[in-house]
């Protein structure tokens, strides 16, 4: 199977350097510093207009974890489908019980949604917070999941490598592993080589300066030294030097 670098965007703008740095899917979404969040149906419309990359779009209505009540639970099933109609190729999402485990019943209705539109059906990073990743991971087979994004329930996918191999030996035949976290030229084909994945996910985040972040005693940053004064943007460059190192 062919190699692959899904690169996450927070931004129209984002989507159009991960295709002009040759990226063939992307994850869109918005505020990409609270982990990502539901991106604009503008942003999408317009990728979807002028790029031919398939298109995963993250639903997920606020930061912190995924212990979502009705109401944020209607959200996400609105949300979900107005992307799907708008051109949305598939819906990453990812929703747990309090106690760390796969909330079946929020799961299966936005499967049931996600299917009615012929999507992928993407379980994210949620699954890095599970109880139990193997009782997880059957469970999410089960339900009828396409593909989950893990870091292998490390901070970094690296660091969870072994426990994604286990993933990948033991299920890749019945549901894709996408490791991301971390993920960059310089890993991702050590990566693929170590783990058996065919896949990964990468931010190939760069740094644009907005003088406007911080003045006087008002300050809207979001990111550490020396970045204060700056927002995250999609390197075509960065976007380009990991897609050539999985293909070498």
């Amino acid at each position: 199977m062919e190699r692959l670098v899904e690169i996450c965007c927070g931004s129209y703008e984002d989507a159009l350097n991960a295709y002009k740095g040759k990226a063939k899917r992307i994850e869109l979404n918005s505020a990409l510093y609270l982990g990502g969040l539901t991106p604009s149906l503008a942003s999408l419309k317009l990728t979807k207009k002028n790029t031919n990359l398939k298109v995963i779009t993250m639903v997920r209505p606020r930061g912190a974890g995924f212990y979502y009540n009705d109401i944020e639970f209607e959200v996400m099933k609105e949300d979900a489908r107005c992307l799907l109609e708008n051109g949305a190729d598939g819906i990453a999402f990812g929703c747990l019980n309090e106690d760390g485990t796969i909330h079946e019943k929020q799961t299966k209705e936005m499967i049931d949604i996600i299917k009615e539109y012929q999507g992928e059906v993407v379980f994210h990073r949620a699954f890095d917070c599970v109880k139990d990743p193997y009782v997880s991971i059957e469970l999410l087979i089960q339900l009828g999941v396409d593909r989950i994004l893990t870091s292998g329930l490390k901070p970094k996918a690296m660091d969870g490598k072994e426990l994604i191999k286990d993933l990948q030996t033991k299920y890749g035949k019945q549901i894709e592993i996408l490791a991301g976290s971390g993920i960059n030229a310089s890993n991702a084909r050590e990566m693929m080589n170590d783990t058996g994945i065919n896949q990964v996910h990468s931010s190939c985040k760069d740094w644009i300066n907005d003088p406007t972040t911080k003045t006087h005693e008002v300050s809207y940053s979001y990111a550490p030294a020396p970045h204060e004064n700056d927002y995250d943007v999609v390197s075509i460059e960065l976007v380009e030097e990991i897609e050539r190192s999985i293909q070498k």
